[in-house]
């Protein structure tokens, strides 16, 4: 009898763990149509334009009275958020190790980002500062959430499974984001058929994104467990957000290698992010492709991320997880270096950068998460997964600015599209050096057989 009862235990702990599984890729599900639909696709090029409608003859906008090129100012916009996320991620994961509290603090992330997308909808005319301020709130916003959601991982998922969970994830987000994309598609190819413009119908597409986000929020927020956290010792100060970033830090320095992967993975992350929000500027600045080539183009990286992901997740199991993001870096370097030779007016070999980009894309990000949670010592994977998310967000305004800068000294966003390729050679370069294995015995965590 004691048997059946040990036995019965067991399989309603893995059912529920299960079950919050199945409701942590719900939120990759609700928040990936932000990264697609607006970050990837319509915001670019549209606040682009909105830009270049409010500029000087010589094609300057002057917001806080900088002279800006107007074909920069969505990148700059980028970097902005980024650094504003840096400022306020570290203020959430000092909450959520407080309290314990991660949930209400997923929400409120989660759907200030979701209205902001939603007020995209009055994006019109000249308001390029209204395009830049709510794309910098819903960016931080995500990158708020991102914190929280990533720090449940190692909570739903032991070390044998965190590859595959994490894929998992991953996988669910690009498929919402080809989902949501096709009805994009529709409306924006038969805007005229709906009675709308162009313009009305990018619109309807950045605030649907918003209305998806907010909806599908719900289900993570039913299906995840708050822990708690261990009361504070008697005495012990309350800490801001920097002041417990840097008490993750010191705390870190006990744990060198985990440091080493974060430093690589902040710097080819950047570049992959930078890819994710520019390309479709490449593809309309200098390729000249219209807008429907490039919805199609994103909705192709979308399919392919999906199986990607699904697919390094599976050579993960028989390669190890490190090896199989140096060899994903190695196509990063081939497919953007390729980038630059792409024909104008070509919509075919641009679809087969997509392709490329689609591969490799879930996987890398997919792989290197599951691969930091084996780095996070057990019962601080808040403020460890705050520090990873900093790493993530960090300096992801360095590549937008750099891509920025180049454009406005050179002009030529072939030369911005190719600065990028030293992100994931210098990546390569450090990740190779990191000795993961004997990270996660530092960590104090078993170490998986691939890993």
């Amino acid at each position: 009898m004691g048997t059946d009862t040990v036995r019965t235990a067991a399989f309603d702990e893995v059912a529920e763990r299960r079950r919050e599984q199945r409701g942590w890729y719900f939120y990759d599900w609700a928040c990936s149509v932000y990264s697609t639909s607006v970050l990837t696709v319509f915001l670019g090029p549209y606040l682009t334009e909105i830009a270049k409608a409010a500029a000087d003859p010589e094609g300057y906008v002057h917001p806080l009275g900088i002279p800006i090129r107007a074909g920069s100012f969505f990148a700059y916009a980028v970097s902005a958020s980024v650094i504003v996320s840096v400022f306020v991620m570290p203020i959430a994961g000092a909450a959520a190790d407080r309290t314990g509290r991660k949930k209400p603090l997923l929400a409120t992330a989660a759907y200030l980002g979701a209205a902001a997308t939603a007020g995209m909808f009055f994006l019109d005319g000249d308001r390029y500062l209204l395009g830049g301020f709510l794309l910098i709130v819903a960016n931080a916003s995500l990158a708020v959430s991102m914190v929280l959601y990533n720090s449940y991982l190692p909570q739903i998922a032991p070390p044998e499974e965190r590859d595959a969970v994490s894929s998992r994830g991953w996988a669910f987000g690009y498929a919402s984001g080809a989902l949501v994309l096709v009805a994009n598609l529709v409306l924006f190819l038969a805007h005229d058929s709906f009675g709308v413009s162009e313009a009305t119908a990018v619109r309807i597409c950045l605030a649907s994104a918003g209305v998806w986000w907010g909806a599908f929020t719900v289900v993570p927020l039913k299906r995840l467990r708050d822990r708690g956290t261990p009361p504070p010792e008697p005495g012990a100060p309350s800490r801001g957000g920097w002041q417990q970033l840097r008490e993750t830090v010191r705390d870190m320095r006990r744990h060198p290698h985990t440091l080493a992967f974060l430093l690589a993975y902040l710097v080819y992350n950047d570049g992959v992010q930078t890819v994710i929000s520019q390309a479709s500027v490449y593809g309309s600045e200098e390729l000249g492709l219209n807008q429907s080539t490039l919805i199609v183009a994103v909705l192709l990286v979308q399919v392919l991320a999906v199986v990607g992901a699904l697919g390094m997740g599976r050579l993960a199991r028989t390669y190890g997880a490190k090896r199989t993001v140096l060899g994903s870096l190695v196509a990063w370097t081939a497919t953007i270096g390729a980038g630059f030779f792409l024909p104008a007016g070509a919509p075919a070999w641009f679809f087969v950068l997509a392709a490329g980009i689609g591969l490799v894309l879930g996987g890398t990000q997919a792989l290197s998460r599951s691969l930091f949670s084996h780095l996070v010592p057990r019962g601080k994977e808040a403020e460890y997964f705050s520090a990873y998310e900093i790493s993530d967000r960090g300096m992801a305004w360095l590549g937008p600015l750099i891509f920025g800068l180049t454009y406005q000294l050179t002009g030529s966003y072939r030369d911005a599209i190719v600065s990028l390729v030293v992100f994931f050679l210098l990546g390569f370069a450090l990740l190779a050096r990191v000795p993961v294995r004997r990270a996660v015995r530092d960590a104090g965590n078993p170490v998986p057989d691939r890993i």
